[in-house]
This record gives C-alpha cells, structure tokens and sequence, in this order.
C-alpha cells in the first residue's frame, strides 16, 4: 500500500496543491499538481470559500494519508500573512474533519529537504524535484511546485502526528484500519473512472 501526500503552499489568491505517492527509497511518483485560485476582486469570506471548496475536492478525490502544510512564517506585507495563515487552518481542518494526519513544514525545511541547502532558489527546487520525480518539466505555476516540494518533503521526514478523529480525539487502531479502508476504495473508485 503506498503512501499518498497532499502537499499545501497556502494562499489567498492561488493555493497552491500537490500530490504525491510514495514509491521504493525516497521515490515518490506524481499524482496531481496545480492550483486552487480565488478572484482578487472578491471579499474575503467568498475567497476563503472558493479556497476551502477546491481544497475539499482535491482532499475527496485524492484521499491522501497525510496532508503536509507550508507552516506560516513572519514577513513584512501583513494581509499577506493572514491570507496565508487563513487558507493554511482551512486545510488543516478539513484534514483534521476527516481523520486524516497533519504536518507542517517551514520554507526552509522544504528546501533543505529537497535541495540539501534551506537557501536554495525556487529554480533549484524546481529543478530537483524535475530529476526525481521523472518530470519534463516542473509543475507550474510556481505555487503548485511549492506544493508538490512540501508533499516530497513530507514523504522524507516522516509520517506526521498520530491521527485524530473529527473530535480531535486519537482513533483506535481499528478505526484508523477502516479510515484507510474508506480511501483506498475511493481511489479505486477514482482509478476506474479515469480509464473511461
């Protein structure tokens, strides 16, 4: 059974998603890239509606393991925070609604994980994530190859906390066996259709 990671970069105008499942080694195949856009000219709660239903879909069609979040960081332009600091709660509720592991991950932890360098460029990040998932060329725009990079990075540290319930509350073993049980027949739902 593989692995399957949803990596978020969070934002208000394009939110930016990434799916990966794990292959052998730190091999990881890419499943789907792109982004989750809202319109500019919109007031914030229709943004943070538009962004929460793609993320909804996207969770409910790929039916990830674990969905791994750019963690927010400090930056000078304020509403660019917020806006970023907004879409990332909506993703790690509607993971934590499903019974689905959350992780987070730092810009920097991202690049040093894919790179080996926490400075490197997004150039660089494209580029390696180009060689290793087998690509000819990276994902674009550049928010859903910031995706794709947190969902690789996710899949080489870890698996991510213990997985909660819709209560927060730790499932039993047996109930995390049936949640498991759920998304794999989704994805062989999705498998199905997709032939046709």
């Amino acid at each position: 059974m593989s692995l399957r990671v949803l990596g978020v970069d969070p934002g208000l105008t394009r939110c930016g998603i990434g799916v990966l499942d794990a292959g052998r080694g730190r091999g990881a195949t890419l499943v789907d890239a792109g982004v989750i856009r809202s319109a500019p000219d919109d007031g914030i709660d229709q943004r943070l509606l538009s962004i929460s239903r793609g993320l909804e879909e996207t969770i409910e069609r790929h039916a990830p393991d674990v969905v791994a979040v750019e963690r927010v960081f400090s930056q000078n332009n304020i509403s660019t925070v917020m806006g970023t600091a907004q879409v990332s709660g909506i993703a790690i509720l509607l993971a934590a609604q499903r019974g689905i592991r959350i992780a987070m991950h730092t810009p920097s932890e991202v690049k040093a994980a894919v790179t080996g360098s926490g400075r490197a460029d997004k150039k660089q990040i494209q580029t390696t994530l180009v060689r290793i998932l087998r690509l000819d060329a990276p994902p674009q725009p550049a928010d859903a190859a910031d995706a794709v990079a947190i969902a690789l990075t996710q899949l080489w540290r870890g698996p991510g906390p213990v997985r909660t319930d819709a209560t927060g509350g730790a499932r039993t073993s047996a109930q995390a066996v049936w949640a498991e049980a759920e998304r794999s027949a989704r994805r062989a739902r999705e498998s199905s259709t997709s032939r046709f």
